[in-house]
């Protein structure tokens, strides 16, 4: 049997939206529904065409079924497959994989994946009052509180002592942090974002709907003097709120196809998934663990990271960018730079946002957009390259490289 290559036809998000913000009420099904409905009309195929979709979420409150509620609020007859993917911030970047895996055993022609989440609407629980309740205080747990569930220990800790094992100052995380939003609105001043973001319609109570085109979090007036002011998080040596991402609502979704369907359908591919790698460690590694899951990946394509034209590294923390790409660079602090530089070149999620359950997809996005537009400025004569890798959960990342062909 040949080998089934995996390319995207279309990629798209939604904008993300800041804690409290214009998609506060949107609930996971209605929000990821429009999105994966926009992805699969710009991919210009019918809805019917959709044998699977595969939906990352991390924290569906008391809500279930996330997948379905997608599929169907998408329009995509309920006869076809869908099913939810929880693997943390990696839930999207893994329904890519599970997805692309599906393609690759030819049990699917055409797929969409990607995730959804709105972190404004995780409810409170009462993790004690199945079966009643004592005299005395009530205790109402919040999950955005992000901590480790084994240990009880926050992400914020955990990210910053590894930027002090790895000798990463809080100054270096700050700076990183207004590049972010620098690099952010320099890609938005460009149009860089026309291509991947979708208009949302938001309700209001009187008047016409407001017409979302935007990210809500990104801050123009950032500065590393700004940032220095913040004080650190849950007991973390260097991460601050700044430094940080925020609390976001938002989707993302690309369609799948194999290279030989989307040549029979007469589909430009927008890009070839060449490799995928699932990583997994200690579970208080998390700005180390996306180096891991690139060296995987690298290494089933037989490439290094000298070959990787742009990177995306999700900003879960400053500390995580900066902790892999020097592990990705052998702790060359030369060569990490160099790497840096090309680098989340649009902005990450500390601009952005993070969604987490839908982070993933929005990364594979960004990425195959800007290698398109850099294949197009060189003049369409080599192809271009990129890696993405995220962390998540409990010691977990995830990766994929991603090909742009002339």
């Amino acid at each position: 049997m040949n080998q089934v290559e995996v390319v995207v036809i279309s990629a798209v998000r939604s904008p993300f939206g800041k804690f409290g913000g214009a998609l506060k009420d949107f609930s996971l099904g209605r929000l990821g529904g429009l999105v994966v409905a926009e992805a699969v009309r710009r991919a210009g195929v019918a809805p019917e065409d959709v044998e699977e979709v595969a939906t990352g979420v991390n924290l569906p409150g008391a809500d279930r079924s996330i997948a379905r509620q997608v599929l169907i609020g998408a329009g995509i007859p309920p006869q076809r497959v869908a099913y939810t993917v929880d693997r943390a911030c990696c839930s999207s970047m893994a329904a890519v994989n599970l997805a692309s895996r599906s393609i690759r055993l030819r049990e699917a022609n055409v797929a969409v994946a990607g995730g959804t989440e709105n972190m404004s609407k995780v409810p409170y629980f009462l993790t004690d009052f199945r079966w009643g309740h004592r005299l005395g205080d009530v205790t109402l747990k919040d999950q955005l509180i992000i901590a480790c569930p084994m240990t009880g220990r926050p992400r914020a800790l955990q990210a910053g002592e590894e930027a002090v094992e790895y000798g990463i100052s809080r100054e270096e995380q700050d700076r990183w942090a207004c590049r972010s939003h620098q690099n952010y609105f320099k890609a938005k001043e460009a149009g860089k974002f026309n291509d991947e973001v979708m208009t949302i319609e938001v309700p209001q109570e009187r008047g016409q709907p407001l017409l979302l085109a935007d990210d809500e979090s990104p801050r123009a007036d950032s500065t590393p003097e700004k940032l220095a002011k913040l004080p650190t998080l849950y007991g973390s040596p260097t991460v601050t709120a700044g430094n940080a991402p925020g609390l976001n609502t938002g989707a993302s979704a690309v369609v799948l196809m194999s290279r030989e369907e989307a040549q029979r359908r007469g589909k430009r591919p927008l890009a070839t998934l060449m490799g995928w790698a699932m990583a997994s460690g200690h579970p208080d590694r998390i700005a180390s663990i996306p180096a891991e899951a690139a060296r995987l990946a690298l290494g089933k394509v037989g490439m290094t990271i000298d070959q990787i034209d742009l990177i995306e590294i999700n900003e879960a923390f400053a500390a995580v960018p900066l902790v892999s790409t020097l592990i990705m660079a052998g702790r060359d602090r030369e060569k990490a730079e160099a790497i840096r530089a090309r680098t989340n070149v649009n902005g990450g999620a500390i601009a952005i946002g993070h969604p987490t359950g839908a982070t993933g997809g929005r990364l594979i996005t960004t990425l195959i957009h800007e290698l398109g537009r850099r294949r197009q400025a060189a003049g369409n004569t080599r192809s271009y390259y990129g890696l993405v890798t995220i962390c998540g959960g409990i010691g977990e990342a995830e990766a994929v490289i991603a090909r742009v062909d002339a």
